[in-house]
């Protein structure tokens, strides 16, 4: 088997387009920057792995990462293409695993994906979309080089938890901004905008909902080692991520609840003002229909009507108009249409 050519820690490389880090490990702790070009080697060199980090790469250099770890080329594709549900599928020795990932973009749910190629000796995560660095992710680990010298399996864990855990800032912001418009919903101050913003959450949430709930079973199939062949002691950290999930999924399907009512008090209450809007305009009406029944009459210009010679009935009729209209303002005033 090849070996490295040395296992001293070199100075950093220049990267090329899409390559966000590869870095070898042993014992839990980094001991060389490699080229993509020699990612397999290193894989192979017993007590090491590789962590590859790839950032919307291009065929080329898929089809070089492809070439160092023997990758399927169906995974490749699909990795490649970047429209995938979330799931885990083995191809030989390795696992293709798709994740969702999300973000807040200008206060919209900005989405994207993840997938990650988990075999004996490398793990390479290729990042599309709206997704944070995973740069904390690799810091964190190699402040633990116990827990990292497990390999693969931890590297794995840590991405995915990272993953999990960056949908709750998204949540948290969502469910600031739905406590606003219940309040304005409540006041009535609620326009067509507010109305907007609520059906625009509502199928963000739908979207991060159909991300997480597939997320949840894969998670659930890494934890048998069948699936993911690991130690026991992996075992808790495998199980945490999937308890995460499903808190996640919990408070994504409380926020689409919560969002369910507001919108429906939205449409209550826009009913409740077009309906007393409608009132206030049929009771004015009625109101306007006295003076105006009456002075239709007396306006048909008949040479023979009743109190046309009279002197005082000018007076009169303006008093019976003005006592029939008020009486009518008292009476819907009572009712609450006024």
């Amino acid at each position: 088997m090849d070996q490295p050519t040395s296992l001293s820690v070199p100075g950093p490389q220049t990267r090329r387009p899409g390559v966000v880090a590869s870095i070898a490990y042993a014992g839990g702790r980094p001991v060389a920057e490699v080229p993509i070009a020699e990612a397999g080697t290193w894989s192979r060199t017993p007590g090491h792995v590789v962590w590859i980090g790839l950032l919307e790469p291009d065929e080329p250099l898929l089809a070089e990462v492809q070439a160092q770890f023997a990758l399927h080329d169906l995974a490749i594709e699909d990795a490649h293409k970047a429209h995938q549900r979330p799931k885990v599928e083995r191809y030989g020795e390795a696992l293709f695993i798709v994740a969702r990932t999300a973000q807040m973009v200008e206060g919209r749910v900005a989405f994207g994906e993840t997938h990650l190629f988990v075999g004996r000796g490398y793990v390479v995560s290729v990042r599309h979309g709206a997704s944070t660095s995973y740069a904390a992710v690799r810091a964190r680990s190699e402040a633990c080089p116990i827990t990292l010298s497990h390999g693969e399996v931890y590297i794995l864990y840590a991405i995915l938890d990272f993953i999990v855990d960056e949908h709750l800032p998204v949540l948290e912001t969502i469910t600031a901004e739905v406590e606003g418009i219940e309040d304005r919903v409540l006041d009535g101050s609620l326009d067509q905008s507010g109305v907007e913003r609520l059906y625009t959450l509502r199928r963000d949430l739908l979207r991060l909902r159909n991300g997480v709930v597939p997320l949840a079973e894969v998670c659930k199939r890494l934890e048998h080692p069948e699936v993911l062949p690991h130690d026991p002691a992996m075992q808790p950290f495998l199980r945490d991520v999937t308890d995460h999930v499903r808190r996640v999924q919990e408070e994504i399907e409380s926020l689409r609840e919560v969002l369910a009512f507001a919108f429906e008090a939205s449409l209550l209450t826009g009913q409740a003002q077009q309906t007393q809007i409608t009132r206030r305009l049929a009771s004015w009406a009625a109101i306007l229909a006295v003076p105006t029944a009456i002075a239709g009459i007396y306006g048909m210009n008949f040479e023979h009507m009743p109190e046309l010679k009279w002197e005082g009935a000018y007076y009169v009729v303006l008093l019976v108009i003005g006592g029939i209209c008020a009486g009518l303002w008292w009476r819907l005033r009572r009712m609450g249409w006024l």
